[in-house]
């Protein structure tokens, strides 16, 4: 069981898998700076209020901290904004990588074709 362990955690996706959930976890915190220090003071100048996330509404005893959602809500839309440029450039490049092998071997096929009629010419010849 041990060996399968390992041979299961050295494999490629794995690791993959383990370096993007720290750089994601990394990034996370940096687009929560980016919205908590800089986005909400930006909208704050426009609503009065430079901070945000402490926006909140009363009702009776209940409490509804719609400024957090919001902080939550600017953050995931980066992020996704940022995976949508990624996945789009990863796309943009393992298509011309496929474009590339379609390609190649559209030339070997042209080549083996044309080799056979030549076959096939000289046996209609003999």
């Amino acid at each position: 069981m041990f060996k399968e362990f390992k041979e299961f955690i050295s494999k490629g996706n794995v690791i993959d898998l383990a370096v993007g959930v720290i750089i994601g976890g990394a990034f996370t915190s940096i687009v929560t700076s980016l919205t908590t220090n800089l986005i909400n003071p930006l909208i704050g100048i426009f609503i009065g209020k430079i901070d945000l996330s402490n926006l909140s509404l009363s009702i009776g005893k209940a409490t509804f901290k719609y400024g957090a959602f919001l902080n939550s809500v600017i953050n995931f839309l980066i992020i996704a904004f940022v995976v949508f440029l990624l996945v789009k450039t990863i796309n943009k490049f393992i298509r011309k990588s496929k474009d590339e092998e379609v390609a190649e071997t559209l030339d070997q096929t042209e080549v083996l074709l044309t080799e056979i009629r030549d076959m096939m010419k000289s046996n209609q010849s003999k």
